[in-house]
């Protein structure tokens, strides 16, 4: 699972990072949270990358009162989102690529809840798979929305949850981003556990815990330091 996590690179580094031709300037922000607007990369109609902003908590097109949903579709099993009727047809037709420069996983019993920062070793920025649906209710309204996809977790995080976001690389933007197939059958192995040893582990400030915390002082290392 993937309910919480940062993006705290610039504006400029974040479009020259998906080759987009613009982006609208945007603060760091440490603690990213569901239901809350999220930046990602997806290609225009001309198959040129473009960053948007969308909600966190996908709302299946096909849904008639979003309030029928019992929780927000924040995350995707990648196994079984091409049969599940509220990712299939995004799947296919409306991948995106979520920037991030760490995720949060929690560890400890639940009265005394740990945050860790999980980061990528050799760079700072990088992609989580997602995707992304435009929903139109009886009354005009429109409110586009995203979902992380995750996976099995690798050996670096298995010790805190048995699941991961899908980090993908860079070489495979392309390849990720392209709908105009209309199927998923070439991305299919794009999701998969990221490799072990890639990843570093940071005990991080409990003030995390709260949705409402933000700032540079929540990725500050705990105590009991580096874990991986």
């Amino acid at each position: 699972m993937c309910s919480r996590y940062s993006l705290v690179s610039s504006p400029e580094d974040v479009r020259a990072f998906f080759g987009a031709p613009a982006v609208d300037d945007f603060p760091p922000r440490y603690n990213i949270a569901p239901t809350q607007p999220v930046l990602i990369a997806r290609n225009d109609l001309k198959g040129i990358p473009e960053l948007h902003l969308v909600r966190w908590g996908l709302i299946p097109s096909w849904m008639r009162d979003p309030a029928a949903l019992r929780a927000p579709l924040i995350n995707a099993r990648s196994e079984t989102a091409a049969e599940r009727p509220a990712f299939r047809g995004a799947l296919r037709h409306r991948r995106c690529l979520i920037p991030a420069t760490g995720f949060y996983e929690w560890s400890g019993k639940r009265a005394a809840r740990q945050p860790n920062l999980i980061r990528l070793k050799e760079q700072n920025l990088f992609a989580l798979a997602g995707l992304w649906e435009d929903w139109l209710g009886a009354d005009g309204s429109e409110i586009e929305t995203g979902t992380i996809l995750t996976t099995a977790a690798n050996a670096d995080m298995a010790a805190l949850h048995d699941r991961m976001p899908v980090i993908i690389a860079p070489e495979d933007f392309e390849r990720w981003l392209d709908c105009r197939s209309g199927t998923a059958e070439h991305i299919l192995d794009l999701m998969q556990p990221f490799a072990a040893g890639r990843l570093t582990i940071t005990p991080v400030n409990p003030a995390l815990n709260d949705v409402r915390a933000e700032g540079p002082d929540l990725q500050t290392p705990a105590a009991s330091g580096l874990l991986l």
